[in-house]
């Protein structure tokens, strides 16, 4: 279908997967501040409209080629719902009925979901028993970080169908990221692929969202504050990440992009510690020790190496 990646990750690789790890994990934190005062559809297609914008603007200045086959916008069309439009409503939709930290708990199976679907799909990333073991480790070392009393506690009040959202949104971004690969051996820059996929969803979700939440009287009445975290959700947790994250996928592959999903609750641990004075715990890092040795199994080299 395309062209062969190197599916271990370099140490470029290794940089944007911290730093999207970092973007996403704040954009949990943003829909549990937007859902106090708009409805999930409007926050969603506000969210990919003005990334959309803001990433043509930059097409335009920097004079990018736009395609022009119904091959390339198709395929842009395919990513744009599978990456955008329904992942982004089942996870905030979802968290009108469950916490942002059991919704990022839910999310971070997106790698078990892409072992699976990668390798019954794509030549080059099959399924091996590292893959496997690896995310088992990591989905194991998430749990232990956040604490076992609290993933149950969460899953036993959570609503049962909030949680499918969000495993639903997992399961989509599985497939997003393995279609994705072939914007490679098509010559799409990330940058094309980041405008094209939001502004299809955002085509997608307009119509639907004037249709169902007819949001322009709570828009009008939203202060600076507001309006503040939504242009942070849009420009770092989307502009930013999704040019980040296609270029994670064309460099190293659908499945270690995924285990940026497992840096999520990392990242969010360590931003509360170093700017919120929070407490690390020894939980914490035996947790994240885990998701450490998850990572390195996946990788499979520093055990090659050994046996050799």
């Amino acid at each position: 279908m395309d062209q062969t990646i190197n599916t271990q990750m370099r140490a470029g690789d290794i940089f944007i997967l911290i730093v999207l790890s970092i973007l996403w994990g704040g954009s949990f934190f943003f829909f549990e501040i937007l859902l106090e005062y708009w409805a999930p559809l409007t926050i969603v297609t506000l969210r990919v409209a003005i990334a959309a914008l803001v990433l043509w603007i930059v097409l335009i200045m920097r004079g990018v080629a736009i395609p022009k086959t119904g091959k390339v916008w198709g395929a842009l069309f395919v990513v744009g719902l599978l990456n955008n439009a329904l992942p982004f409503s089942l996870i905030v939709w979802g968290q009108t009925h469950i916490t942002a930290g059991l919704s990022s708990i839910l999310n971070a199976t997106t790698p078990f979901f892409t072992v699976l679907v990668a390798g019954a799909l794509l030549a080059d990333e099959k399924f091996t028993r590292g893959k496997i073991i690896g995310v088992l480790t990591g989905l194991l070392g998430m749990v232990v970080m956040i604490g076992p009393d609290a993933v149950l506690s969460g899953l036993r009040s959570g609503s049962v169908l909030g949680q499918l959202a969000v495993m639903g949104a997992a399961i989509s971004y599985a497939f997003a990221g393995v279609w994705s690969r072939r914007f490679k051996s098509m010559g799409i820059t990330p940058l094309m692929i980041a405008a094209g996929q939001t502004t299809m969803a955002a085509i997608m979700l307009l119509p639907l969202t004037m249709w169902l939440e007819a949001p322009m009287g709570t828009l009008a009445n939203a202060g600076v504050v507001i309006w503040s975290t939504m242009l942070a959700l849009a420009l770092l947790s989307t502009v930013l990440a999704y040019i980040l994250y296609f270029r994670l996928i064309a460099s190293a592959g659908a499945t270690n992009a995924a285990l940026v999903t497992f840096l999520v609750p990392i990242s969010a641990i360590l931003l509360g510690v170093i700017f919120l004075g929070e407490r690390f715990t020894g939980l914490q890092a035996a947790g994240m020790a885990l998701i450490g040795l998850g990572l390195l199994v996946m990788d499979g080299r520093i055990f090659r190496k050994a046996q050799r």
